[in-house]
């Protein structure tokens, strides 16, 4: 039958619902509709029916238990959790600009990290042949060690990192991001640690606000301490589609692992950086996601022992987030649909990105020789 996935999956992640608005912003009365908020419930929806439609002979459903209080307390504060926890309780409401919650964002945000959790361990447990999928929503890569940002709770890849590194014999981690939006959450995580080395690929978009989202996502943002040299951002220049991705991976990524030599190689997979996501300026297609989700496995087999999960993070045009996520999920199966991406429309600019990239990989060079 070839390779197989365990997709982690629960309902909760389908009752969490953010406040209505304009757009991800609270709603000021100006308008006469107050719209949905980019992170709707209908995201998961549509990659759950999709995965059914397309994949129902090689992806099996696995429950989810919700990640216990040891397992968050290695990655964020104890106050962190009891203030959402109490937040939830007490009916939700609008935490940041951007970010909000109801009385059931607690446990869908629980269970959301404990499944990422559960694939982290199936990753490093089973064969290399069945991948683990956490088909989780909230999304967790902003969410930083003391608080919520960008529509995160708690900070799902970094939990299940922590966690493996604490309760196995795994001595180092790779996370490689690729969500239109930099990861600023999993680079507070560990910022000071050489035994998790995160590489993120997104937008050149700064931060979004000073308090919530302090971090900048550019170059210099290296690391300190013992983990300087081992964040790498890769910040990518709007019109960025499914060649400059590709340059990324030959060109920083691929080199980055072999140097690197992980036991678990996470994959944090937002497909924002789709063709047509409202929340993000490039132009991935759906073939392009297939080609990142083939690369994954090829690097995984290569750098990791085999050991890969895949962890779902942003993307926010619900359609064409189902078939973005169907593509990263075809080329980690090595599988063909035969569906071609629906909305495919924009050109990309790949002069920009080539030169942005050769640019990226010559800063990094003074961490990574190997990029010179």
């Amino acid at each position: 039958m070839g390779r197989t996935i365990t997709a982690f999956w629960d309902e909760s992640f389908i009752a969490h619902e953010q406040p209505a608005g304009e757009f991800e912003s609270e709603w000021t009365g100006r308008l006469a509709y107050r719209q949905p908020h980019p992170d709707r419930p209908e995201r998961l929806k549509n990659i759950y029916s999709i995965v059914q439609s397309e994949l129902a002979d090689h992806v099996t459903l696995a429950d989810v238990e919700p990640a216990t209080r040891v397992q968050l307390e290695r990655t964020h504060t104890a106050d962190h959790i009891d203030d959402l926890q109490a937040f939830c309780a007490d009916g939700g409401g609008r935490i940041t600009a951007e970010t909000g919650a109801n009385e059931h964002t607690f446990r869908a945000a629980t269970h959301a990290a404990g499944a990422t959790c559960l694939a982290a361990e199936h990753a490093l447990e089973t064969p290399s042949d069945n991948v683990p999928y956490a088909m989780v929503r909230p999304s967790g890569h902003h969410a930083q060690p003391e608080q919520v940002d960008g529509f995160c709770y708690f900070n799902n890849v970094a939990v299940a990192a922590d966690h493996v590194l604490e309760t196995t014999d795994t001595e180092r981690v790779a996370i490689v991001d690729w969500d239109v939006h930099h990861g600023n959450g999993t680079q507070e995580c560990f910022e000071d640690r050489d035994d998790v080395l995160v590489i993120g690929i997104h937008n050149d978009h700064w931060s979004w606000d000073p308090e919530a989202h302090p971090q900048t996502g550019d170059l210099d943002e290296v690391g300190t301490g013992d983990g300087e040299g081992y964040n790498v951002n890769v910040p990518l220049p709007p019109g960025t589609g499914d060649e400059g991705y590709e340059h990324v991976f030959d060109r920083i990524v691929e080199p980055l692992l072999r140097s690197y030599d992980p036991d678990l190689l996470l994959i944090s997979a937002g497909q924002d950086a789709g063709t047509m996501d409202p929340l993000g300026r490039n132009v991935v297609t759906k073939g392009g996601f297939e080609e990142l989700g083939r690369r994954a496995r090829v690097l995984a087999d290569e750098y990791a022992d085999g050991n890969l999960a895949v962890v779902q993070e942003g993307g926010y045009q619900v359609s064409h987030l189902a078939y973005a996520t169907l593509g990263v999920l075809e080329g980690v199966l090595g599988v063909e649909t035969g569906i071609d991406d629906p909305m495919a429309w924009m050109d990309e600019d790949y002069d920009s990105a080539q030169r942005a990239i050769e640019d990226i990989a010559a800063y990094h060079s003074e961490y990574w020789p190997v990029l010179e």
